[in-house]
């Protein structure tokens, strides 16, 4: 059928309720509407599902839910395991609770129990469960730090991490083979309830996830020092983090802990903000202001999933707060994982290792040798850090030391298989404490960090391309620069070119060509001279295409002038 036979498909069809009717109606006069929720099925791919709430096949709903969550059904069952059940968590968007109800009722159809948090819960605890409760899958709604209007649907399998292939490919194409929603499954609560099918649960999983959070901690003694002078400011950003990074913060003993009060409490619309992105500016307004009049020593917002934390420290010396970008906090986090485990040790494992994305700053190499661990570099997505924890794992080789990713998020231990902010909330504000008794703060130790290792200053552009035009715009920039390699970029010339959808490496000069090593994604990376890099990736979750890029130089300044030219060239690319 065309957009127009499905638009009219979902009026007249009694399956669909009458208020998805009345949304639909409302816009028959709307010719570009119809046609943008009807034109194609919401994409369901290796993220899972991500798109603005509202009626159509375009659209986030409790039909599409219903209808992704049919395809993960029928993959669970052809696997033929015994573990037939699901783990289940949601955050403060709207519908998100609608939508996990839905899909558990779904999976109960299919005669697979699932857990259910009784409210919203961290990203990161959800990783936790689906192993704690020995489940075969995880279901997390969520849109992480999209605008109000957005939800999203994410799948995780037994492991802990989201979904990669076999298991990525397999649902996908089983949800894809689905082309009648209404033939997807479903039953009531109390019907679920009583045939076993759907549990709720809460407390005893919130227990045993902050259980682990807190056995993270390495110098609690610095805790207890510093923890009557340490002032901290947070904000859950109308999310998740709220009651979780209290609850720990808390238990360790910290006594001067101000939550933004305007944003403390979970909101759907986060009003405060246009955007609930820890990475944004704006995000920090209120908290900034609060931190000012509390003479705070650090500010930190977690996003509404509670998996990426923003960060601002005090500089002593110039009173200022000072923004860390999720390559600075990692990188500082990073060092103090590994310095203190191996103060405390004595040494590091022989086969420790830090795994990082390709987008992710190069200090963390530079950490990483100085330390003489391994570094290894994955995809974008912390999926793929979490493959590298289950590699170790199954073959008893490599240890996990710290995990990060250039998008404010990190993993300290193994317990969960994504980022975890409220980990990392716990683990800057010990550091704090820790670096406090040694008379520095966090933005001293960043500056040493910086003159140890180099100025490492990394930065992004993007680029949206909205609409149905959008996707045709991105295939055609990428095509062009594959069809027409570059020599030199912003100045700097191009030494190596990593084309990770053909897994080749080009020496530029030479003309040799190795593999990458990695899995076959969308993406050119260039390595230049002078340690700087350049790489081109479009969003797995917005029609937007990204310019990664990081310079090295000996002071600050120089970094930000040489950082300037890699901004200008990336939207001269438009």
């Amino acid at each position: 059928m065309n957009y127009k036979e499905t638009y009219q498909e979902w009026l007249s069809n009694p399956y669909f309720d009458e208020d998805t009717k009345k949304e639909l109606t409302a816009i028959e006069n709307d010719e570009n509407e119809i046609k943008e929720r009807f034109y194609a099925d919401l994409a369901f791919g290796t993220a899972g599902l991500r798109g603005i709430i509202g009626a159509g096949i375009n659209r986030m709903n409790i039909y599409v839910v219903r209808k992704a969550t049919q395809g993960l059904a029928d993959y669970i069952l052809e696997q033929g395991t015994d573990k037939k059940r699901v783990a289940i968590a949601f955050d403060s968007r709207h519908m998100s609770p609608e939508f996990a109800d839905e899909a558990a009722r779904t999976l109960a159809a299919n005669g697979i129990k699932a857990f259910i948090f009784e409210s919203l819960r961290p990203t990161p605890e959800l990783s936790f469960a689906v192993r704690h409760l020995d489940c075969i899958a995880g279901i997390n709604v969520t849109a992480s730090h999209n605008p109000p209007q957005y939800n999203g649907y994410k799948v995780y399998w037994e492991d802990g991490a989201q979904f990669t292939d076999p298991h990525a490919s397999g649902v996908t194409a089983e949800v894809n083979a689905i082309t009648d929603i209404s033939t997807c499954k479903t039953m009531s609560k109390e019907d679920a309830v009583t045939a076993g099918l759907y549990e709720v649960i809460g407390k005893e999983v919130d227990d045993a996830y902050i259980a682990e959070v807190e056995k993270q901690v390495i110098n609690q003694a610095s805790i207890d020092e510093m923890a009557s002078k340490l002032k901290i400011v947070y904000t859950p950003l109308h999310g998740t983090g709220n009651l979780p990074v209290r609850r720990v913060l808390d238990d360790l003993g910290f006594k001067n802990v101000y939550v933004v009060p305007e944003q403390e409490l979970p909101d759907g619309d986060f009003p405060t903000v246009s955007y609930p992105n820890p990475e944004a500016k704006e995000a920090f307004a209120l908290g900034l202001a609060l931190a000012k009049e509390k003479d705070a020593d650090l500010v930190l917002a977690t996003d509404p999933d509670a998996d990426r934390l923003g960060v601002y420290v005090k500089d002593a010396k110039s009173g200022e707060y000072i923004p860390l970008t999720g390559n600075m906090s990692g990188s500082l986090l990073c060092e103090y994982v590994l310095s203190q485990k191996k103060e405390k040790a004595g040494s590091l494992p022989a086969d420790g290792a830090v795994v990082k994305s390709i987008v992710t700053t190069n200090l963390v190499d530079e950490i990483a040798k100085a330390y003489n661990v391994k570094l290894i570099e994955v995809l974008t997505g912390f999926k793929w850090i979490g493959k590298e924890i289950l590699g170790f794992e199954q073959s008893g080789k490599g240890t996990y030391l710290f995990g990060l990713e250039e998008s404010y998020g990190c993993l300290i231990g193994t317990y969960a298989r994504d980022k975890d902010a409220v980990s990392a909330t716990v683990a800057l504000c010990e550091a704090a404490a820790y670096y406090a008794t040694k008379g520095k703060t966090l933005w001293d130790v960043m500056i040493d960090m910086y003159e140890k290792y180099g100025y490492c200053v990394d930065s992004i552009t993007a680029m949206d391309f909205p609409g149905l035009e959008g996707m045709d715009k991105m295939k055609a920039m990428l095509a062009n620069l594959r069809e027409n390699p570059l020599k030199d970029i912003a100045g700097y010339k191009v030494l190596k070119i990593r084309d990770y959808s053909k897994d080749t490496v080009l020496d530029v000069e030479s003309g040799k060509v190795e593999p990458t090593g990695l899995p076959a994604s969308d993406v050119l990376y260039y390595e230049l001279e002078g340690g700087a890099w350049v790489c081109v990736r479009p969003s797995g979750t917005e029609p937007k295409i990204k310019f990664y890029y990081g310079v090295k130089a000996s002071s600050m300044d120089e970094a930000q002038v040489e950082s300037a030219k890699f901004a200008e060239w990336a939207k001269a690319q438009a």
